[in-house]
């Protein structure tokens, strides 16, 4: 992959998250109630993220759950033959919950559309919100993001890669094309 452009650095990116944290307390009207969840793999770091951001403005810690979608993909079949398959844990029932669901990018939707799959088969959330770091666009599902760190406007030919440190070493997101 050849990078085209830097979207955010590692400073950039720590403030867009503790905006989006600010955001989430905001739209939440509480954290009583509320438990954030990020998508295997990026969404469950920056999920962790956001928690930390909260507890450290003075509210209590969120439970963090871990998601994983791959076996409700509408894409499975066209997957590798041994797709990677990452745990999901999580810490409380969301029935009757808040429930922040947390990604790094969206865009067609059907990541999320298989999240909230995965989701009703392990309980009824009271109301679902979506954050993502960045969103890029070209939905082919009605699906919209309550809090959103960047929009990216992107062709379908880039690809949107978002970095983070607990796997990559580097905080950042770029846009990348093919060689």
């Amino acid at each position: 992959m050849k990078v085209k452009a830097v979207v955010m650095d590692e400073k950039e990116m720590d403030l867009t998250i503790r905006r989006m944290a600010h955001e989430v307390l905001e739209k939440l009207g509480g954290t009583d109630e509320a438990v954030l969840v990020g998508i295997q793999r990026r969404g469950v770091y920056l999920s962790h993220r956001i928690r930390d951001v909260i507890k450290s403005s003075g509210y209590k810690e969120l439970p963090c759950g871990q998601l994983d979608i791959t076996f409700y993909r509408d894409d499975l079949s066209l997957m590798a033959d041994h797709p990677m398959v990452h745990s999901t844990t999580m810490p409380v029932d969301i029935t009757g919950k808040d429930i922040v669901l947390v990604d790094d990018v969206l865009f067609t939707g059907r990541t999320v559309r298989a999240a909230l799959d995965a989701l009703m088969d392990m309980g009824r959330p009271r109301k679902v919100l979506l954050a993502v770091l960045v969103d890029r666009g070209h939905r082919e599902l009605p699906i919209h993001p309550d809090v959103v760190g960047r929009v990216v406007p992107t062709s379908r030919d880039e690809v949107v890669e978002v970095y983070v440190r607990e796997l990559d070493d580097k905080d950042g997101i770029v846009i990348a094309e093919k060689e």
